[in-house]
């Protein structure tokens, strides 16, 4: 029998373990994956500690990459052994997992498929902040909170290409040297970022604040803005942000607050194949790099939990079946 990762209630990291499960069947419309890698993401953490309630038992994990196995009923443009990636698959902390066949990215050739895993979720979460939610134009200023995280060296090379300047946030020399070989500008420290910032632009503040980190940075992402800046919430690493006096905004010079997510920004299938399409062409012209910072055997899930919530790791995490 197959393997994967099964919670039978919420808890700690060590509440991921491993168990033989039946083969997931495809249903209408769907795919049937043999998995080759699955990323692990910060949602992840949130649904196996109970902040983000799911049904038990549950298998973790939304975003993978693979070949198609089998075919559900009533499925056009797929064969057996295809090569797919998807950002919005169920328990792919497994060998085997479903997705909608709409959903699935088809993976080009010259991209492995350990770097197909990597992408989906980072690179689109990445490639509809700098299109969609703030559209970059050249010369405008932007910071990036974490800059050496899966999606932070995937904002620093996106917004280098649009002809930003950029000046990002990072915990460590390691991280500082993996956000400045990406492209960054600048990088600081957390303490103190908001002034630096301020000195950087030369009194003038940002454009835009790029921050997955949450409440430990919110408020002084807003006091990096410039006059109607524009700050981009798109994550909580740090926990959630409190309800905050919209009146800050009037004060702080006419500002802007978004709060985006993935999935309104994947509406179709149109928009899935622009975003995907985009981001693994420039991979494959060069024009931009995948980090993969760890990899980890599927039985080991609970320690790139720890290692995610700890911070201790770098690009995108993986686990291997």
């Amino acid at each position: 029998m197959p393997s994967a990762i099964v919670l039978t209630g919420a808890g700690g990291p060590e509440v991921l373990t491993l168990a033989s499960v039946d083969r997931p069947e495809p249903g209408p419309g769907q795919l049937l994956v043999r998995v080759a890698a699955a990323g692990v993401n910060f949602i992840e953490t949130y649904q196996r500690s109970g902040a983000y309630p799911v049904l038990y038992p549950f298998t973790p994990g939304a975003e993978a990459a693979g070949t198609v196995e089998a075919l559900g009923p009533d499925v056009d443009g797929f064969s057996p052994g295809d090569r797919v990636a998807f950002a919005e698959g169920t328990g792919t902390y497994a060998e085997f997992a479903v997705v909608d066949a709409e959903k699935a990215l088809p993976v080009p050739d010259g991209v492995d498929l350990e770097t197909a895993a990597a992408l989906p979720l980072q690179g689109m979460t990445a490639h509809y902040l700098v299109t969609s939610t703030f559209p970059v134009e050249q010369d405008q200023t932007a910071l990036v909170h974490a800059g050496a995280g899966g999606v932070g060296l995937l904002l620093i090379q996106l917004l280098k290409a649009r002809g930003a300047r950029v000046i990002t946030t990072v915990s460590t020399p390691e991280k500082e040297e993996l956000a400045l070989g990406a492209g960054a500008d600048d990088v600081l420290r957390y303490d103190g970022f908001a002034d630096a910032v301020r000195t950087l632009t030369d009194g003038v503040g940002a454009d835009v604040v790029y921050d997955g980190v949450g409440a430990a940075t919110f408020d002084d992402s807003l006091r990096s803005l410039r006059l109607r800046g524009t700050l981009v919430l798109y994550g909580a690493a740090s926990g959630p942000v409190e309800p905050f006096d919209l009146q800050r905004l009037n004060g702080g010079g006419s500002l802007f607050v978004t709060r985006p997510t993935l999935a309104h920004h994947l509406l179709t299938a149109e928009e899935r194949r622009w975003r995907s399409e985009e981001l693994f062409g420039a991979v494959t012209s060069g024009s931009l790099s995948v980090r993969i910072g760890a990899h980890y055997p599927l039985a080991d899930a609970a320690r790139a939990h720890e290692d995610l919530q700890g911070r201790r790791t770098t690009g995108k995490v993986l686990l291997i079946p």
